[in-house]
């Protein structure tokens, strides 16, 4: 571990107007931070060649960002990063951590897939994006999780902290317990969504390591982050992560963005036998 549809469908927007018509214009996250990490998974070609003695590493790229790690998580190679232990407000990326939780209660079977969540009020009424859960009604975890990863549901990801936990305060306390666990040592959750808040803080390095966690104990969960798209109450939803699109080597896995955060996005592609995870907090928007 490295330490330092069929039926007539709405799109999954609050905004007015017609469906974006293709994945390139399906989210409003900006496309730089998706370019940015375009060019470090480049950095992975040349990889294997700066391992031999008579090439030098490739140089890290100027990136425009707060701060980015690229590692091979395989050798805990680090192949570029900037402030890499600088702590960054994370907006979604908390995700991974909501979502990671929810895994260890699957795994533990304190939690199952099939079990129906009652939507509270609370989870109904979050703000930013969401999947389009209705208060009073009930929803199973699965599709709670899915509504949380493909299309960034903080409406999802209240309900199921809920569910787990009883309220969202208490899950955060749990998700801090994990974060000690796992050996996070810059980060400090107040929700399960990544809304903002100036306690609620991680690094690209402690996202990595819940990352990383994520994909070796939960190899069949995570495979979640990899679905491009699926359909809720009649409303087709999609992955936010366009890298899913443009890289078949890429099998995850959050995107981000907050104004406080600006656009964020963690990225994991396998290629040439190497996991590779790539980090990238706070780029401007175009």
């Amino acid at each position: 571990m490295y330490r330092p549809t069929a039926t007539s469908q709405q799109c999954a927007t609050s905004r007015p107007g017609p469906c974006p018509p293709g994945p390139a214009n399906r989210h409003q996250e900006s496309s730089i931070v998706h370019k940015i990490v375009i060019n470090l998974l480049a950095i992975l070609a040349l990889a294997p060649l700066a391992a031999t003695a008579v090439t030098p590493a490739p140089a890290p790229p100027s990136v425009a960002a707060s701060g980015y790690l690229l590692i091979d998580i395989d050798s805990d190679r680090v192949l570029a990063a900037k402030n890499a232990e600088q702590r960054l407000e994370p907006a979604s990326l908390t995700k991974i951590m909501t979502s990671y939780v929810l895994f260890r209660e699957i795994a533990s079977g304190s939690v199952k897939l099939s079990d129906e969540v009652l939507v509270s009020e609370k989870a109904w009424k979050t703000p930013g994006s969401r999947m389009f859960i209705e208060v009073n009604k009930r929803v199973t975890v699965e599709d709670l999780l899915r509504g949380m990863i493909i299309q960034s549901g903080n409406d999802a990801s209240v309900a199921l902290a809920e569910h787990v936990a009883g309220s969202e305060e208490a899950f955060a306390n749990l998700m801090n317990d994990h974060a000690r666990r796992l050996g996070l040592q810059d980060t400090h959750f107040v929700n399960a969504t990544g809304l903002p808040d100036p306690n609620h803080y991680t690094t690209p390095h402690d996202i990595v390591l819940v990352t990383e966690a994520t994909i070796r104990e939960f190899p069949e969960l995570y495979k979640l982050y990899a679905v491009k798209e699926f359909t809720f109450n009649d409303i087709r939803q999609h992955n936010r992560n366009n890298l899913l699109w443009r890289d078949d080597s890429v099998d995850g896995v959050k995107t981000g963005h907050t104004e406080a955060a600006g656009y964020c996005l963690v990225a994991s592609a396998k290629r040439e036998g190497m996991r590779l995870v790539s980090v990238v907090m706070g780029t401007a928007s175009e």
